[in-house]
């Protein structure tokens, strides 16, 4: 059945009137449309728009299958040997890391890179990340970094990355230069807010104030980076089965840049950094449906009143 959707689509707040016959968005009447009216809707990443790291190869229906979201991904993780966990991701020499990303950027348009891992262990040279990333821009690709560390973010930033994940020590000198080069920052504040009770039980030790500290500084980070024009992304890092995982993210956002920005980093933002057009004739027909503005109450964003995906109501 063709879908119809009235109401104020986020972030503009106006009106708009779009018709799903078939997976766009059409602003031609169509005449068998259900309508759903409706104070606020918006695009949002629970219709797909994924783009993790894998442990290996993804199956052949993701992100192809037409019953379940839109999804990209960004391959296996790559890190140097002796990093990371060692069944998981593929691993190489650090003069093998470019030519390794720029294969996967060819297969999936990402490559995610492993820029730092425990305490002690050496981060990928700027050279190196530097090397990364004009091999995987040449072959048309963009890089993403895992980064938990002052050095590996510093690499990633220098070699101008297209985003980080997490960001934990990152020098808040280096906003605006993230801003003027366009490296997003995805920080997954939620996923490292509810690890901290349980390490603030541990033992003391440099792992702990590594934890504890770093925490404290993303809460800080996250504020600073959205004044000074970053664009931030909300991420699940390793929890992303909890359906309810987003809605801690934009929480722990929100309570650092406000509602607004916190949902645009899970849907309008998020979005424009894929290069995905919102509610507007032409795009992908998605979008999430909520009886008034979720920018008021965080809480109706588990309660939509639909989900349209491709052009369909699954929900």
């Amino acid at each position: 059945m063709a879908i119809r959707i009235r109401g104020r689509a986020l972030p503009h707040g106006e009106e708009v009137d779009l018709h799903a016959d078939g997976d766009r968005w059409t602003d031609d009447p169509v005449s068998t449309a259900e309508t759903l009216h409706t104070e606020t809707l918006h695009t949002e990443t629970v219709c797909g728009w994924l783009l993790p790291g894998l442990a290996g190869d993804p199956p052949a229906w993701f992100g192809t299958d037409p019953d379940l979201p839109r999804a990209f991904h960004a391959g296996p993780w790559i890190a140097r040997h002796g990093q990371f966990f060692d069944t998981w991701g593929r691993h190489a020499d650090l003069a093998e890391l470019p030519a390794l990303a720029a294969a996967q950027a060819r297969r999936s348009g990402w490559a995610k890179i492993i820029a730092d891992w425990g305490l002690d262990d050496e981060p990928v040279p700027p050279d190196v990340m530097t090397a990364i990333v004009t091999a995987v821009h040449a072959a048309g690709g963009r890089v993403a970094v895992h980064t938990q560390h002052a050095a590996g973010s510093a690499a990633a930033v220098a070699a101008g990355v297209d985003s980080i994940e997490h960001g934990m020590w990152l020098d808040p000198d280096l906003l605006d230069r993230m801003a003027r080069q366009g490296t997003a920052l995805t920080p997954t504040l939620s996923g490292f807010e509810r690890a901290l009770p349980d390490v603030l039980a541990k033992p003391d030790g440099p792992r702990k104030d590594w934890f504890v500290g770093g925490v404290h500084a993303l809460r800080e980070l996250v504020g600073a980076a959205s004044e000074a024009g970053v664009r931030l992304l909300a991420g699940t890092d390793s929890i992303p089965h909890d359906r309810h995982a987003v809605l801690a993210e934009i929480r722990a956002l929100a309570a650092r840049i406000g509602p607004h920005e916190a949902l645009g980093a899970a849907s309008w933002h998020a979005r424009a950094f894929l290069g995905l057009p919102g509610l507007e004739p032409g795009a992908p027909a998605d979008a999430v449906v909520y009886a008034e503005d979720p920018r008021t109450d965080l809480n109706q964003l588990a309660h939509p009143v639909a989900v349209i995906l491709r052009g369909r109501r699954v929900r």
